[in-house]
């Protein structure tokens, strides 16, 4: 379950419940009966609702990506998009951008070489910089190195840079989100945890012992 609660039909305000009939139907509530077409569970939406300006807002970002007026090549944005996912270990970013990978003309080689992008050679030149880019974005904080963005200028004029850059940070974000309130397939128990020792041990047991030196 998400951490935070969702927004039944009932109590969405009136602005969202068109995004409710697009994603959900227009005769079921999204909580009682979640799920979308895509198999997702649909808690983004029903989460982000609790704040239907964040809604919109995040909407409107949704909007500003996928407009005919962008001049970065969708291809590349997908595939900023999908990295940053999985460099910020969202599933839920990955998956769905793998998808919109797939649509956009990326081989199933391609897909499955993203995690180790470095070692393959499934991608070209400016493929590589914008997921070298997308690294330095979301790994590296936006410390970019010159090398990595003297190929993106080679290929891409500044407004195209900008916009990836805005779209990938974008996607970031989307990402961390995902997994602070475990929306959707980021929906996860933490696994960093101690391991309890076996019963019947000395509960206090000095694990490196083995290793110390006898002088």
């Amino acid at each position: 379950m998400p951490r935070l609660r969702e927004v039944s039909r009932e109590d969405a305000h009136e602005t969202c419940l068109p995004f409710y009939d697009a994603l959900f139907g227009s005769d079921r509530d999204p909580v009682e009966t979640p799920g979308t077409a895509t198999g997702t569970p649909g808690n983004w939406w029903t989460v982000f609702a609790l704040v239907p300006d964040c809604f919109h807002h995040a909407v409107a970002g949704f909007q500003f990506y996928r407009s005919k007026k962008r001049k970065i090549d969708f291809k590349l944005r997908e595939l900023g998009q999908a990295r940053a996912g999985y460099a910020r270990g969202s599933q839920f970013v990955f998956s769905q951008h793998c998808k919109a990978l797939r649509a956009a003309g990326f081989s199933e080689s391609q897909i499955e070489a993203i995690p180790s992008w470095g070692t393959s050679n499934c991608f070209d030149e400016i493929e590589q910089a914008v997921l070298s880019f997308t690294d330095d974005l979301v790994l590296g904080g936006g410390r970019v190195s010159d090398g990595t963005f003297e190929v993106l200028k080679k290929y891409l004029s500044d407004e195209q840079i900008l916009e990836l850059t805005y779209i990938t940070c974008t996607y970031d974000m989307h990402a961390t989100i995902c997994k602070a309130l475990r929306l959707e397939y980021d929906d996860v128990a933490e696994r960093i945890r101690e391991i309890p020792i076996p019963e019947g041990e000395e509960k206090n047991i000095d694990f490196m012992k083995a290793v110390d030196q006898k002088d």
